[in-house]
């Protein structure tokens, strides 16, 4: 992980901190804990929470976004000081406006723009697509077939796929040949290879897919089990993810066909929306509504790091 470093000014931690003295309670609610990301975020987030003295809950749909707007509405009648969202917001407007109606501000935590929600935190999506896309354009030389597992339901990943077919349809001899959209509920390896399988087999030729450009790295991780198991390794289909999670850097480290992935500072987003509703609690009215926090794009030079 990088090394986070607080945007905020000594100021404003203190102001953090004494509107935290009265053991505030925090709800944070998502249907996407099984990703590694939304872990490691969480993780982040509870770690900052408790040097603030929140009491804070954590409520996992598992995979389930209509039941976030019945867990807002439970946590808004017991009556939390704030209320932290890792999902579509736009999939829980009633429940944002539950809250609102309350006066409990909702935060998002790599989440998505709303004016029911206070600021989202997150990583700049449209420039880590932009840094694998590019990456991608560049090693197969502006030219073949990619494949793309993108997923439009969530806001910081649609994103990504928006940007990197911009990128792709600006090289006249780039073709993507499928636009995937894996099923998440297991973690999205799984159901990523099966999908990968099935794009190499209606392409058996050597040279039929140039790359594989995935939104995140749960399928990028599975389109290279697909690749490996199919004996294609040595085509030299290149694949780039984003997030960089252990299992990825593994990967990009053996120096195989998984090349590039970008590293989110998970944690960092965790502490940044502690701190920044540690602001909103003590009373600061916000300027921005969406605070980036800085990536890294990982490739074998760097992926032990």
């Amino acid at each position: 992980m990088m090394a986070t470093r607080s945007i905020f000014t000594s100021a404003v931690l203190v102001a953090g901190l004494s509107g935290a003295a009265a053991a505030q309670e925090v709800a944070v609610i998502t249907p996407y804990l099984s990703q590694p990301g939304t872990q490691f975020y969480v993780d982040g987030f509870e770690a900052r929470a408790e040097e603030l003295g929140w009491d804070v809950n954590v409520v996992d749909t598992a995979g389930d976004v209509g039941a976030v707007i019945s867990r807002i509405e439970d946590v808004v009648t017991r009556g939390v000081d704030a209320i932290v969202i890792s999902v579509d917001p736009a999939q829980v407007g009633a429940g944002l406006q539950t809250a609102a109606d309350a006066g409990i501000p909702v935060v998002g935590m790599d989440a998505g723009s709303d004016p029911l929600v206070a600021v989202n935190i997150t990583s700049n999506g449209y420039a880590m697509a932009a840094e694998t896309a590019v990456y991608v354009a560049n090693r197969i030389g502006g030219e073949g077939n990619v494949v793309m597992f993108t997923f439009d339901p969530f806001p910081p990943v649609q994103v990504r796929g928006v940007v990197a077919d911009a990128i792709f349809g600006n090289f006249p001899d780039i073709e993507v040949i499928d636009r995937i959209t894996p099923d998440v509920s297991d973690g999205g390896i799984a159901d990523s290879r099966a999908q990968m399988e099935a794009v190499l087999a209606a392409n058996p030729e050597p040279g039929g897919i140039a790359a594989v450009w995935a939104a995140w790295d749960q399928p990028a991780l599975g389109a290279l089990q697909a690749i490996e198991a199919a004996g294609r390794a040595e085509e030299g289909i290149v694949i780039t993810g984003i997030d960089a999670n252990p299992q990825a850097r593994d990967a990009i480290a053996d120096g195989g066909n998984f090349e590039a992935s970008v590293a989110q500072d998970f944690e960092g987003i965790g502490q940044t929306t502690a701190d920044t509703v540690a602001r909103i609690l003590a009373g600061e009215e916000l300027r921005q509504r969406v605070i980036y926090v800085p990536t890294e794009l990982v490739t074998a030079a760097n992926a032990a790091d």
